[in-house]
């Protein structure tokens, strides 16, 4: 997804450095304001996936409090990693989407 994200960056700003008259300015700010609509979707989903790891963390750490044993400190160790996985990709997401906002703003100013 993050590899997506920049390839359609790069696209846009290679289009932006041509001098495009307005109509193709405004199919490339209809094109990428797409892709913003598609990267919010993508972006609410992995929030609420990543919630619900984390809270299921917090659960398995609360019972490997209280009942501790081998597996549940394993279960433990595997959500909090999948968990940092999951805050560390949430952020890239949501700053890649930040710079398209920026990214459409800029090709609204050309038009």
């Amino acid at each position: 997804m993050i590899d997506y994200m920049k390839r359609h960056e790069r696209y846009v700003k290679d289009v932006l450095e041509k001098k495009l008259d307005a109509e193709k300015l405004k199919e490339l700010l209809t094109y990428h304001d797409k892709q913003i609509q598609w990267m919010q979707h993508e972006r609410l989903v992995h929030l609420i996936v990543m919630l619900f790891v984390c809270l299921f963390t917090l659960l398995s750490f609360g019972f490997t409090v209280i009942r501790t044993s081998t597996p549940s400190i394993i279960l433990s160790v595997l959500l909090l990693i999948l968990s940092v996985a999951y805050i560390i990709h949430y952020y890239q997401l949501e700053n890649g989407v930040q710079k398209w906002y920026l990214i459409s703003n800029q090709i609204k100013q050309q038009l």
